[in-house]
């Protein structure tokens, strides 16, 4: 069996990942078993965190580690809220402080409000160390709807869905998401270019 950490607390991300990798014999760990360091995202993109995070925690551990850093990709904000997703109103801010951020700054804008969720996946271990990503594209609506995920999820239709993320099953999600696309481009890359699986 081949060890992976997956540089986060959230355990959808770790279930997401796990049935990934577990059916090609490979434990993935999460830093809720490690003593690891705070990393501060100060990246100017989701790359650039999501490699900070992977090598950050190889370093500590030295174990083969995956990263990802995730948001929301508004077009008639130029991009906002972007790496500021999670912090988009203030650091610390709830899902619902953020949505009406976002919300208040799209009034002055026509529908439809274009967007797309993004996620830039990265691994490093001893000899590797490379990035991918995977983006999801839709529009953001005025009324949230749904109960289900997180985020933006209540705010976010995916294209050619009538239904929002927060709508949505955890498995339908996880079918259609950015980093559902993107952790199956990291296995790919893993298994065809590197022959590590």
């Amino acid at each position: 069996m081949t060890d992976i950490i997956l540089a986060t607390k959230n355990q959808n991300k770790v279930r997401e990942l796990k049935r990934l990798f577990e059916p090609l014999g490979i434990r993935v760990h999460s830093l809720l078993e490690f003593e690891t360091p705070e990393i501060i995202e100060d990246g100017k993109t989701f790359e650039e965190n999501s490699l900070k995070k992977a090598r950050t925690i190889f370093n500590f551990t030295g174990k083969p580690t995956i990263a990802d850093d995730s948001g929301l990709i508004v077009e008639q904000l130029n991009g906002e809220p972007g790496v500021y997703s999670a912090r988009y109103a203030y650091e610390g801010a709830s899902d619902e402080e953020n949505n009406k951020k976002l919300l208040e700054k799209l009034k002055k804008h026509p529908q439809p409000h274009f967007a797309k969720f993004y996620c830039a996946a990265s691994y490093v271990d001893s000899n590797n160390s490379f990035t991918v990503s995977g983006e999801l594209e839709g529009q953001i609506i005025e009324t949230p709807r749904g109960s289900n995920g997180f985020g933006y999820d209540p705010l976010f239709l995916p294209e050619g869905y009538n239904r929002t993320l927060a709508q949505m099953t955890v498995e339908e999600k996880n079918k259609i998401s950015h980093r559902a696309k993107a952790f199956a481009k990291l296995k790919e890359k893993l298994i065809d270019e590197l022959k590590l699986l």
